[in-house]
């Protein structure tokens, strides 16, 4: 195994050639302290994320773990799965504090700071909760648009507010508000989205006037006022024929006018067919659209989720990114705010409603059940012993009386006979595949796979028990405590949040903060 200090992996994460630096902590670990060019492909689901995090099997990939021997593991995976530049920070996690260097909390930090960075320099317009809830009060035109995906939309919303994720507010702004004099505010959980989805409208030129509410849904329950729950979202309007020539006409403009890189099909072949180099292509509509039609190996990344997470897509510094679409204007939203966080990005000049693809995104699904439910209680009856690989609170919430929580990362706790007979349970069967795979790597030879559900569980007759406190919250480390009940009516979570959110430009160093230049989104003149 190759080792490498911090201070050696901290200058070559923006030398210019491609690097993954990976946590492969679970999620919990991941968002108490990570560095801030870090990815979290965490171990416990590491062989069916791997390919699509990391394509290129020549990339430099370092990894790092607690300490604990996890790092080790992952690379070993990789190696065998023909990675050929593998090193493991030495003294993990811990040394890369010990270098004096600084370990942020929370998830998204790249695409959060930018955010931040995007209002002080750009001077994105907002408004707050009070000053909006005035507006509506007083029945004044405007319109409230909610930049985030359907499903968060369906937890919370405002009042009055319309689900429109970010990469859709300049595509279809003319459907949603025909009259240009209404003002139109954007709104996500917190600040990122409101910011970047208010300033989108703004660099697309249109006429409306334009706000981020401050603090999203959280300064609006902070400031006294009360959400929706549950509310479904309405469907996007679909555009005409002359709203998609009039999207199309946009589209060009601004590749033309911030001077976006755009690809041709069969350039794009070329480099997806390279080995030295790693090509990531991503399709940036909507589920719908890309599930009727896309472009074969695209994978499906809504435009405003790729920008706000764009370190759950993209682990590879360094890597092309091609954006497909139909007509370029949302592909030239998210490269505009991709490019001025330090990624190379190209849009694709292809039409991707033409694609030859159809249906949903494929993946590793994991493991395939070895025994149906129905015959689980026998089993377990006959002396089997129960294990549920189900992440920690979805444990908690409910599992089979006497089933033993486990996560991968910690299966070096368990003793058990190893001539004993084991069945591995659980809601996901990514993470029953990593268990199931590490228990056989360590000796165990008896071994069932059944994936369940609470209710599915209880109708085999077994009998269904909750645990508020197991696994303790040290143990849970697949789940982030940090301001976890910020969405759940706690104030003081919010406000921790925001503090956090707000205070991120503060911890960067020169070198974090130099790959950051939304100034870039500065219009470039044309004739």
């Amino acid at each position: 195994m190759k080792y490498v200090s911090a201070e050696t992996v901290k200058s070559k994460l923006t030398d210019g050639d491609e690097i993954a630096f990976i946590d492969v902590r679970e999620h919990g670990q991941y968002g108490e302290g990570h560095p801030f060019f870090s990815v979290n492909l965490p171990y416990s689901l590491f062989e069916t994320r791997v390919e699509a995090l990391l394509p290129s099997r020549s990339v430099r990939c370092v990894l790092f773990d607690d300490g604990d021997g996890i790092a080790e593991k992952a690379a070993a995976l990789l190696e065998a799965g023909g990675y050929g530049s593998v090193q493991v920070l030495e003294g993990g996690v811990a040394s890369w504090a010990a270098a004096g260097f600084t370990l942020f909390k929370g998830v998204n930090v790249p695409s959060k700071s930018f955010g931040e960075l995007v209002e002080h320099e750009l001077g994105t317009v907002s408004i707050s909760a009070e000053d909006l809830k005035a507006l509506l009060d007083r029945g004044d035109p405007v319109v409230v648009l909610d930049g985030r995906s359907p499903e968060e939309f369906r937890k919370m919303s405002l009042p009055g507010a319309r689900s429109c994720p970010n990469a859709e507010l300049a595509y279809r702004l003319s459907s949603l508000v025909p009259d240009p004099r209404t003002p139109v505010v954007i709104n996500c959980a917190g600040r990122t989205r409101s910011i970047i989805g208010a300033q989108t409208l703004q660099e697309c030129g249109v006429a409306n006037p334009v706000f981020a509410l401050r603090n999203g849904t959280q300064g609006w329950r902070l400031a006294g006022f009360e959400l929706n729950h549950g509310l479904a979202p309405q469907a996007l309007p679909a555009l005409s024929a002359a709203e998609l020539a009039e999207t199309r006409r946009r589209g060009d403009e601004m590749i033309r006018g911030f001077g976006l890189a755009t690809v041709d099909a069969e350039t794009l072949r070329a480099w997806r067919a390279e080995e030295q180099a790693t090509t990531y292509l991503f399709d940036v509509r909507t589920q719908e659209e890309y599930e009727r039609a896309h472009f074969p190996g695209a994978r499906l990344a809504p435009g405003g989720q790729l920008v706000q997470a764009t370190d759950e897509k993209v682990a590879v510094r360094g890597a092309r990114i091609v954006l497909s679409d139909d007509t370029r204007l949302r592909a030239a939203t998210t490269a505009l705010w991709l490019s001025g966080m330090g990624h190379r990005v190209w849009i694709l000049e292809e039409d991707a409603s033409n694609g030859t693809a159809t249906g949903p995104e494929s993946g590793n699904e994991g493991a395939a059940n070895t025994i149906a439910l129905a015959d689980l209680k026998s089993a377990v009856a006959s002396g089997a012993v129960l294990l549920d690989a189900s992440s920690g609170l979805d444990y908690r919430d409910a599992h089979v009386e006497g089933a033993l929580w486990v996560t991968r990362a910690r299966l070096n706790r368990l003793d058990l006979p190893k001539d004993g007979s084991i069945v591995v349970t659980g809601r996901s069967r990514a993470l029953i595949a990593g268990v199931i795979k590490d228990l056989r790597a360590m000796g165990y030879a008896r071994l069932d796979a059944v994936q369940g559900t609470p209710s599915s569980w209880q109708a085999a007759g077994l009998t269904l028990v909750e645990t508020a406190d197991v696994p303790s919250q040290e143990d849970c480390i697949d789940h982030l405590f940090f301001v976890h009940d910020r969405h759940d009516g706690n104030f003081e979570a919010s406000r921790r949040y925001l503090e956090w959110e707000l205070g991120l430009l503060d911890q960067l160093d020169l070198q974090e903060r130099s790959v950051l230049t939304p100034k870039r989104a500065k219009r470039v003149e044309t004739v």
